[in-house]
Formats: structure tokens, C-alpha cells, sequence
């Protein structure tokens, strides 16, 4: 019996309501379906409901630019596993991965990013701030681990405690490496360097921070994708679009150019593909 079959009150309230949202097409129903899971799953997002997200049209270019990173990664780690086969070694990992992410781009290169961002935000909706809003709450690491909880109601209790395991190694891993990258590439967030893309940040004078390469967000999505679509292939393609919802919104509230989304997403999917592979 999966999640899905466990719903129990108080919870059923909630699982109502997300799949009747779900029938009348405002969230799709894998999302529901995450909506509704395990009390664990609705004490985080319960209180919290997914609004109607991007459309896939919108979301698709930069989906693509996205998925291209994964044949990067994928390449790439040949190289460690040639060297250092499948045994763990955080430490070393940890310092090859920072070495295979490009340096950021140059200033003019972001400069232009930068407009794309400021045409991009004379655009916004209310409604598009609020998926962005959700999803910067709630992209980095929630929605991954829901997704894991309720796949992990399908299969044997020792796999599921490895790949919870796995996931959380990954998100961390994840966190770990992009802030150093970001600390040592020092590349203002967009919203840094043209405050009028996010007045509500109120960042203080000469500010100079937050920096925004890599993308966090995008790092941990692309690790826990890589991750959730080893464990769970058929799902795939709804993890995969889940990333897309969560980078492109990073994207049209200013958090991030394009660049930092594709550095983060590159370090993410080699994350994904350490941890899927370690012993």
C-alpha cells in the first residue's frame, strides 16, 4: 500500500482539497498526489498548497538548456569514475566537481543576461509571482523529499532507508559545494546588482551579496532529479518538469541569470550521479 492509500484524518481535508484542485486542472496530478501523502508530507507543503505553476511552454526553453547539462555531467563523470571507480570519497570528490564548473561568464555576457532579466520582469503577473514564489520556498529541497517519500512507500523498507539516505547526502552535498563556488566567484545576485528587479529584498547599502553563482536551487534539483530518476524511472519525466518549474523561477523573480541556473545545474547532476553510483 502506498502513500497515496494512507491518507488519514485531519489529513483528509487536505487530500480533498488538492486533488479537487487537481481535477479541475489548476496543479497536475503528480503533484496532488504529493500533496496528499503521508501526515509527514502535508506538514510541510499542507499548509502550504502548490498554486497554479508555469506553463510548460513557458518553462520549455530554459528546460532545454537544462537537460543539455545532464549530457555534460554524464560525460564528465566517466572521468572521475575512470580514475577513482565507484568507491566514496567525499573529500576528493568535493574538490574535483568544484573544478569542473566554469568559471562565470564575463561581464558583458551578464550584462546582457541582466536585460533578458529586466524585460523579463516588465512581464510578471500576480499569478506567476506566486508560482515563484512557492517554488523558491519550497525548490531547494521540500518538494524532493516529498517526492522520495511517497516513492519510497513502493518499495522494500532497507532500499527506502538507502535512498532517503542517498538523497539527503545528495541535497547536502549539493549546499555544500555551490556556496563555496558562489564565495569564491563572488557574482552578484541580479537582484543586487538592479534592486528595482526585487525592492522587497530591502538590501542594505553597498551591499554586495547575496551572490548567485552557481544556483543553489538548481543544484539541488538537478542532484535530487539525477537521484529520484535512478530510483524511479517511469517518474522521470514529472521530476524533470518539476525542475524546470523550479529554475525558471529563479529565473523571472531575478534570483539568477541563465549562466548561474546552468553552472548549478551541471554541479547538481554530477552530485546526483556520485551519490547514485558510491559504495
Amino acid at each position: 500500500m502506498n502513500a497515496l492509500s494512507k491518507i488519514r484524518w485531519p489529513y483528509a481535508a487536505i487530500a480533498v482539497t488538492a486533488v479537487a484542485v487537481a481535477s479541475v486542472g489548476l496543479i497536475r496530478p503528480e503533484l496532488a498526489a504529493v500533496v496528499t501523502g503521508s501526515p509527514g508530507a502535508t506538514a510541510v507543503i499542507g499548509k502550504n498548497p502548490p498554486p497554479t505553476l508555469f506553463a510548460d511552454a513557458t518553462i520549455a526553453p530554459l528546460g532545454r538548456q537544462v537537460d543539455a547539462q545532464r549530457i555534460k555531467a554524464d560525460a564528465l563523470f566517466t572521468r572521475w569514475t575512470a580514475q577513482h571507480g565507484t568507491a566514496r570519497d567525499d573529500k576528493a570528490f568535493t574538490a574535483w566537481v568544484a573544478a569542473q564548473i566554469p568559471a562565470p561568464p564575463s561581464a558583458t555576457a551578464r550584462t546582457a543576461e541582466l536585460h533578458g532579466l529586466q524585460d523579463l520582469a516588465r512581464t510578471r503577473t500576480a499569478a506567476g509571482k506566486k508560482a515563484a514564489t512557492w517554488l523558491e520556498l519550497h525548490g531547494k529541497k521540500d518538494i524532493w523529499k516529498l517526492y522520495q517519500h511517497d516513492q519510497r512507500e513502493l518499495v522494500t523498507a532497507a532500499r527506502g532507508t538507502d535512498e532517503k539516505a542517498r538523497l539527503k547526502s545528495a541535497l547536502s552535498l549539493a549546499k555544500t559545494v555551490s556556496d563555496q563556488l558562489a564565495a569564491r566567484d563572488k557574482q552578484p545576485a541580479p537582484f543586487v546588482v538592479d534592486p528595482g528587479l526585487r525592492p522587497d529584498k530591502h538590501l542594505a547599502a553597498g551591499a554586495e551579496g547575496p551572490y548567485s553563482y552557481p544556483s543553489r536551487h538548481a543544484a539541488r534539483s538537478a542532484a535530487a532529479v539525477t537521484l529520484l530518476s535512478a530510483f524511479a524511472p517511469h517518474r522521470a519525466q514529472d521530476y524533470r518538469w518539476m525542475q524546470d518549474e523550479v529554475v525558471y523561477s529563479r529565473v523571472y523573480m531575478a534570483g539568477h541569470v541563465p549562466s548561474d541556473i546552468l553552472a548549478g545545474t551541471l554541479l547538481g547532476d554530477l552530485i546526483g550521479d556520485y551519490e547514485r553510483a558510491a559504495k
